[in-house]
């Protein structure tokens, strides 16, 4: 569906920081227009999220098989490559672009303690329903919590965040 549905690569990836602050090549399904990353900068002034990141709640860039993928959170399934690889867990703070990390504080950046992870509190806490202070918060006490119940509560959480489709744009 991504690729009949225009031009451009099926999977999208991007470099994201993960424990320790390494670097490593993020992937997806592509669900924007081929060209987003150059066109964000034309939509710099419409950033409704605080903080160092960008959201749109009707980003012009998302394309309609993207938004379908989204909203089901299908768009993220070709991370399980990372969670194989090594880059990523199953559970944990959802890892950040480099640019956003250069930002954090002293104490935000003890999120990068531990592995970034495909599901994390945010994610089934309202996604980008939430500020990115929330995010951060959310993430730190993730880790001064983890443990296996804590994974497997935000894991059984999981499903039914996906499915309520709350914050997911």
């Amino acid at each position: 569906a991504v690729a009949a549905e225009g031009r451009g690569p099926v999977f999208y990836s991007q470099r994201r920081v993960g424990r320790g602050g390494r670097e490593f090549r993020f992937w997806k399904f592509r669900s924007m227009v081929a060209d987003a990353d150059r066109i964000k900068a034309e939509l710099a002034e419409r950033n409704e999220a605080e903080g160092p990141i960008f959201k749109m709640k009707a980003d012009p860039r998302v394309t309609r098989v993207g938004r379908l993928l989204r909203r089901a959170s299908l768009d993220e399934l070709p991370q399980f490559w990372n969670v194989l690889k090594g880059d990523m867990s199953l559970v944990g703070p959802r890892p950040h672009l480099p640019s956003e990390v250069a930002t954090y504080t002293e104490e935000q950046l003890v999120r990068l303690s531990v592995q970034p992870g495909l599901i994390c509190f945010r994610e089934v806490s309202g996604r980008s329903n939430l500020s990115f202070e929330r995010w951060i918060a959310l993430d730190l006490h993730y880790v001064r919590c983890r443990s296996l119940r804590t994974d497997l509560s935000i894991l059984c959480r999981a499903l039914p965040a996906v499915l309520r489709g709350d914050g997911a744009y």
